[in-house]
């Protein structure tokens, strides 16, 4: 149940996955803003992260509030924004659409434990330190065929896997 037409695209998966790195280009061959969800975390969030402690519901709901508002905000102002976002079951893919108001593309960056592990421990600075990975595996909700999703894998490089979702996208 593809919706091509969503103004608003969350690029979604796993700590270590790319999504900051996947979502920034995507913006920049989109031409639309791109905002990081780890930018949107509350200083406590970040320090019980950083700490090898993971979030809890009670800690993501309001995130994903303020995450919505962002999006729908920078949509507004340039026609489309991507987005960030971890977005690990679908509860929290279906709050982040209803407190949009509108329509969301989640762009599922799916890969191994292993290669995703492998790259988790090679960004030096991070606060999302590799011991949550298992904890990150075991909260995905792989996304169902009935939700407005396209799945790319994790194993190309930057460039292939953006020319996929635009070719998705047919953009």
């Amino acid at each position: 149940m593809l919706n091509k037409q969503a103004r608003l695209i969350v690029v979604m998966g796993v700590s270590g996955s790319g999504k900051s790195t996947i979502g920034s280009a995507l913006g920049v061959a989109m031409n639309v803003p791109f905002l990081d969800g780890d930018h949107y975390h509350t200083p406590e969030a970040v320090e019980k992260m950083r700490h090898g402690t993971p979030l809890t519901d009670d800690d993501r709901w309001p995130w994903f509030t303020r995450l919505a508002v962002a999006m729908k905000e920078a949509a507004d102002q340039r026609g489309q924004s991507v987005t960030a976002c971890s977005a690990l079951k679908r509860d929290y893919r279906d709050y982040l659409t209803q407190a949009a108001g509108e329509p969301v593309l989640f762009v599922h960056l799916a890969g191994s434990k292993d290669l995703i592990g492998a790259r988790q421990a090679n960004r030096p600075g991070h606060y999302m330190p590799a011991a949550l990975l298992d904890s990150q595996f075991e909260t995905l909700e792989m996304p169902r065929a009935d939700e407005n999703v396209v799945t790319v894998s994790v194993e190309n490089p930057v460039e292939v896997i953006v020319a996929e979702v635009l070719a998705a996208l047919k953009l």
